[in-house]
C-alpha cells in the first residue's frame, strides 16, 4: 500500500479548484478563458461542452470536469481511472512528437490537447488524483506529468519547486510497477531545481536502494548523477582561477554535492552493487523484460537514439561475413528479425553502463577518493572492466569512426560512443595519481615491470611492490594494453583518441617511473604519437593537445625516448612539422615543451653516462631547445599568452612552464640574464613594463593560489622532480621589492612604466 502524498491536501486543492471554477464560467459568456480549475456539477459541464466545439478543446475540458469529480471519496476508480487513460493517451501521442522536434518551436496549434489541458489546471486535477495512490491512476498521472513537462514550459520547474512533492516521488519507487515512469518524472525535475536535493532527506533512503533490483538500481544512477555533481558554473567567466578561488572562499564548507556523495557512500554494499552492475556479461541480465519496458514508457528511447543505434548495430552485422562464434562480440547470423532482440539487449545493458560508470566515476574524483578506490580495488572493477573489453566495451564490429567534438560527456552521443567516454573517463580518474594505477595490468605485465627495473638497476616503485596480485587483471592483456591496442587501431580525427590518450596519460601521471614509460615504449606508443601528430593529418585541437601531454609524460627524464623519437623524426622536413604543431598553439603543447626543458636540464648533468652525450649530441629537439634564443622565444610567449583575468585550469600550466624556465636558469645563476631579456623585448616592441607587468601580477596570483593548496602543490614538485620549496623561494625572490636585486622583476620595470596592481587578488 501506496503512502499519501506529503504535502498533497486533497480538499485544500478541491478548494482550490472551487474558487477558480466562478472565473471560467465567467469568462465562459464570451467564449475567453483567463482562469484554470473547475466546480462540480452538470451546469459547468454544460457550458464546457458547449464552448469545447467553439474554441476547439477537442473535449479535454469535460475530460478534466469528469476527472475531478470521480476523484472523490468513495468515488468509482474504475471510472475515474477510464476517464485518465483518454487524457494521458492523447498526450503521449502529442509528446512524442514534441521529443522528435524541436522544442523551442513548439506552438499551441502544435500541440493542442496539451495546452488546453495546462490551460484549465490539468496539472492541479492530477494532484488531486495523486490521494488515491492506486497503482494504475499513479501511473498514467506520472506518464500525464511527465509529458506536460516536455511539451509546456514551466511546468516541470512548477514541479521542483514543490519540495514536499518531489521527496514524495522517491517513495514511489518502491513500488516496481510505477518505478521507471517515477525516476524519469524525478530526473526532469531534479534537472531544472534550482537547488540540489539533499539526499539525506529523502525518507528510508538506504532501504530504498537496498529494495532496488540491479535493473532499478541502474536507472536510479541517473538521478543519483544529478545529485553528486557539482553544479555547472555557467559560463567562461566563472571558470577562470580568480573566479573559483574566490566561490571557495565564501563556501569553505563542504557543497552540497560533496555531502550527497558521503552519503551515498554510507549505503551498505552501494557500491559492490554497482561494481557488479559495470561488470557483469549481458548474458547474464536477468529478468527484466526489455520490450515489455518500452511499452511501459517508451519515452526511454530519448528521441530515438537508441533506435537508431540499434538499427546501425544491425546493419552493421549483416555486412560481416566473418564466421567467429556468437557471444557479446559477435550476434547469431540468422535474419535480422531474429538477432534484434539480442542488440537490444546489448543497447539496454550498455544504457545501464554508461550511468553506473558515470557515478563511480564522480566519486572518484570527489574528496573521499581514497575509500571508494579501496572499495572498487576490493570489489574487483578493474579485472571486471578487463574481461568485458573485447566482448562488450570496444567489440570488433563497432563503428568508432564518429567524430564527437569537444569533452562534453552530456552531448547527444549514441549509447555505444557515451558508453566507451564514460568507461575511458573512468580509467583516466582511477589512473590518475594513484598507486592502484598497477591493477590495469595482469600479473605477467606486473612481472615485467620489475624485470625493466632490475635491468635498469633501478628500484621497484613502492606502489608495485605493494600492488595485491590477485585484485589484478585476468587474462593474456591487462586493461592498459588492450587500450594501447584499439588506440593505434583509432581514425586520426576520432575524439575517442582525446579520452584514449588521457587515460593512458593519467596512468604516467605522477612522480616518472622510468619502468612504466619503458613499458609502453616497447608496446610502439611513442611511434603512435608522433605519427598522430605529424604524417596523420590531425587537425582536431583537442587530440593534439591530448597526444603533446601524453608524449611529455612519456619522454620525461628518459633518454630511451629522446633517442626513439629522433629514429622517428629523421628528416628536417619532419621535425619543422612537428615544430609548427608545437608552435600553432602553445597553450595546448606547454606541457611538452616544460618535459623537453627538464630533462634537457637532467641530460646536461649526465655527462658521465655515453649515451646520454650521444643522444643529446644527435637529437634534434634537444639541441634545438639547448639554444637559448628558443627558451626565450617560448618565455616570451607563454608570458603573453596569459593575464591573472584570463587564468583557467586549462592554461595556468602556460605559467608553470615559464616558471620552470626560470627556475632552472636561476640554478645556474642566469636569471638577470633571463629578466634583462624580457626587458628588452619590451622596449624592441615599444610596450615598455607590458610584460614584466603581467608577469609580476601572474606571480603574485600564484602565490595566492597554490600556497594554499596542498595538492596542487604536490602535483607540481612530482611532475618537475623541483622541491616545492624552491619553486615558493623562486617566486618569492622574483616578487622581492628591493630595485638593487638583480633578481627581482621590479628592478628590469622603468618606474614610469610601473603598474603593478596591488589590490587585483584583494578585489
Amino acid at each position: 500500500m501506496m503512502a499519501t502524498p506529503v504535502g498533497l491536501d486533497a480538499p485544500c486543492l478541491r478548494g482550490k479548484l472551487r474558487k477558480c471554477s466562478s472565473n471560467i464560467v465567467t469568462k465562459f459568456s464570451t467564449s475567453k478563458v483567463t482562469g484554470r480549475g473547475f466546480s462540480r456539477g452538470t451546469q459547468v459541464t454544460g457550458l464546457l461542452q458547449e464552448s469545447d466545439k467553439h474554441n476547439k478543446w477537442y473535449g479535454i475540458p469535460v475530460l478534466l470536469q469528469k476527472l475531478y469529480d470521480s476523484s472523490h471519496p468513495n468515488s468509482d476508480l474504475l471510472q475515474a481511472h477510464s476517464f485518465l487513460k483518454i487524457l494521458s493517451s492523447r498526450l503521449s501521442f502529442e509528446a512524442m512528437t514534441c521529443v522528435t522536434e524541436d522544442r523551442k518551436t513548439a506552438q499551441e496549434s502544435t500541440f493542442p490537447n496539451m495546452y488546453t489541458f495546462d490551460l484549465f489546471g490539468g496539472v492541479d486535477v492530477s494532484f488531486v488524483v495523486f490521494q488515491f495512490m492506486n497503482e494504475d491512476l499513479v501511473k498514467d498521472c506520472l506518464s500525464v506529468l511527465y509529458n506536460c513537462g516536455i511539451c509546456i514550459e514551466g511546468v516541470t520547474k512548477n514541479l521542483a519547486a514543490r519540495d514536499d512533492f518531489v521527496l514524495f516521488l522517491f517513495t514511489l519507487m518502491t513500488n516496481k510497477k510505477t518505478f521507471l515512469q517515477t525516476a524519469t518524472l524525478i530526473e526532469d525535475i531534479l534537472g531544472v531545481k534550482k537547488e540540489m536535493i539533499p539526499l539525506e532527506g529523502i525518507p528510508n533512503l538506504s532501504g530504498l536502494v537496498q529494495s532496488f533490483d540491479q535493473q532499478q538500481l541502474a536507472n536510479f544512477c541517473r538521478i543519483l548523477s544529478v545529485t553528486i555533481s557539482e553544479p555547472d558554473a555557467g559560463n567562461d567567466d566563472k571558470h577562470t582561477l580568480l573566479a573559483k578561488n574566490a566561490h571557495q572562499k565564501k563556501t569553505a564548507s563542504p557543497s552540497r554535492a560533496e555531502i550527497n556523495q558521503v552519503t551515498l557512500l554510507s549505503i551498505p554494499g552501494f557500491i559492490e552493487r554497482l561494481c557488479k552492475l559495470a561488470t557483469r556479461k549481458v548474458s547474464e541480465a536477468t529478468g527484466l523484460n526489455f520490450l515489455q519496458e518500452l511499452e511501459d514508457w517508451y519515452t526511454w528511447l530519448d528521441n530515438a537514439l537508441v533506435l537508431d543505434a540499434l538499427m546501425q548495430m544491425a546493419t552493421e552485422e549483416t555486412e560481416q561475413s566473418s564466421t567467429e562464434s556468437s557471444d557479446e562480440s559477435s550476434l547469431a547470423t540468422s535474419p535480422l528479425r531474429h538477432r534484434l532482440p539480442q542488440s537490444m539487449k546489448i543497447v539496454h545493458e550498455i544504457m545501464y553502463k554508461v550511468e553506473v560508470l558515470y557515478v563511480l566515476c564522480v566519486l572518484l574524483m570527489g574528496r573521499q577518493r581514497n575509500q571508494v578506490h579501496k572499495m572498487l580495488a576490493e570489489f574487483r572493477l578493474i579485472p571486471g572492466l578487463n574481461n568485458l573489453f573485447d566482448k562488450l566495451i570496444w567489440r570488433k564490429y563497432t563503428s568508432s569512426n564518429h567524430v564527437v567534438h569537444g569533452q562534453n560527456e552530456n552531448c547527444d552521443c549514441s549509447p555505444e560512443i557515451s558508453f566507451k567516454i564514460q568507461f575511458l573517463r573512468l580509467l583516466q580518474s582511477f589512473s590518475d595519481h594513484h598507486e592502484n594505477k598497477y591493477l590495469l595490468l595482469n600479473s605477467q605485465e606486473l612481472n615485467e615491470l620489475s624485470a625493466i627495473s632490475m635491468k635498469a638497476n633501478i628500484p621497484e616503485v613502492e606502489a608495485l611492490v605493494n600492488t595485491d596480485r590477485s585484485l589484478v587483471c585476468d587474462g593474456k592483456k591487462g586493461l592498459l594494453t588492450r587500450l594501447l591496442a584499439v588506440m593505434k587501431r583509432e581514425p586520426p580525427d576520432s575524439s575517442f583518441r582525446f579520452w584514449q590518450a588521457r587515460a593512458v596519460e593519467s596512468f604516467l601521471r605522477g612522480a616518472t617511473s622510468y619502468a612504466d614509460q619503458m613499458f609502453l615504449l616497447k608496446r610502439g606508443l611513442l611511434e603512435h604519437i608522433l605519427f598522430c601528430i605529424i604524417d596523420s593529418g590531425c587537425t582536431s585541437r583537442d587530440v593534439l593537445q591530448s597526444y603533446f601531454d601524453l608524449l611529455g609524460e612519456l619522454m620525461k627524464f628518459n633518454i630511451d625516448a629522446f633517442k626513439r623519437f629522433n629514429k622517428y623524426v629523421n628528416t628536417p622536413e619532419k621535425f619543422q612539422a612537428f615544430l609548427t604543431q608545437i608552435n600553432s598553439s602553445l597553450v595546448d603543447s606547454n606541457m611538452l615543451v616544460r618535459c623537453i626543458v627538464l630533462s634537457l636540464d637532467r641530460f646536461e648533468s649526465q655527462t658521465e653516462d655515453v649515451k646520454v652525450v650521444e643522444v643529446l649530441s644527435e637529437c634534434s629537439l634537444l639541441s634545438y631547445m639547448a639554444r637559448v634564443e628558443n627558451r626565450l622565444s617560448f618565455l616570451f610567449r607563454l608570458i603573453n599568452i596569459i593575464n591573472v583575468q584570463t587564468l583557467t585550469q586549462e592554461n595556468v600550466s602556460c605559467l608553470n612552464t615559464s616558471l620552470v624556465i626560470l627556475m632552472l636558469a636561476r640554478r645556474k645563476a642566469k636569471l638577470p640574464f633571463y629578466l634583462n631579456a624580457l626587458r628588452e623585448k619590451e622596449y624592441a616592441e615599444k610596450y615598455p613594463g607590458c610584460m614584466l607587468n603581467n608577469f609580476h601580477n601572474l606571480l603574485r596570483f600564484w602565490q595566492h593560489h597554490y600556497l594554499n593548496k596542498d595538492k596542487d602543490s604536490t602535483c607540481l614538485e612530482n611532475s618537475s622532480c623541483i622541491p616545492f620549496s624552491y619553486w615558493k623561494e623562486t617566486v618569492s625572490v622574483l616578487l622581492g621589492l628591493d630595485r638593487t636585486s638583480l633578481c627581482a622583476i621590479v628592478r628590469y620595470i622603468d618606474e614610469p612604466f610601473e603598474d603593478l596592481d596591488r589590490d587585483l587578488l584583494e578585489d
